[in-house]
């Protein structure tokens, strides 16, 4: 088995949902959920393999390094094993941190972003994302659905949970 799975696509564009709308018909991408953060709006799709995240940035420091306006691929992620392990692998291999850092995951979704030696931004998590599979074929669950990772949000906000950087 691979070290490491690429699992996520995201993609900067203007209009989430008539985005998403494209791809489901022209492709027939399934819908994953949706979100509406501090971050951007987004709509979550998948091939039954890989998760398609579309993403609004409200904001220019949101964007991470691109203009809120910018479209076109924004980053890419890979689903791996051990998240301390990948990390020095992809710091070793010449990748520069970005943000997230392995110690705050907890047990919720995390990524922990890094830009490889061209400056692309790519993510790593150890949960995967909604719609994604990790292993195609074997018996393995789904990345966290959109409504999961909002209810760990709500639980952790309530005090149930620890914070998890999600």
């Amino acid at each position: 088995m691979p070290k490491a799975r690429l699992r996520h696509i995201a993609m900067s564009v203007k209009d989430p949902q008539e985005t998403a709308k494209f791809y489901q018909e022209a492709f027939g991408m399934e819908y994953v959920g949706k979100s509406d953060s501090d971050i951007a709006k987004a709509v979550f799709l998948t091939d039954g393999v890989i998760n398609l995240a579309l993403l609004a940035f409200k904001s220019d420091e949101m964007a991470q390094g691109f203009k809120k306006d910018y479209v076109g691929l924004h980053h890419i992620g890979f689903w791996i094993d051990d998240p301390k392990e990948a990390c020095a692998d992809v710091e070793k291999a010449g990748a520069k941190w970005l943000m997230g850092e392995v110690a705050n995951m907890g047990g919720g979704f995390y990524e922990i972003k890094y830009t490889d030696p061209n400056g692309v931004v790519f993510d790593l998590s150890h949960h995967g994302w909604g719609g994604a599979v990790k292993d195609p074929g074997e018996s393995n669950e789904a990345g966290p659905t959109v409504e999961t990772m909002r209810a760990r949000r709500a639980a952790r906000k309530s005090k149930q949970l620890e914070p998890a950087g999600d």
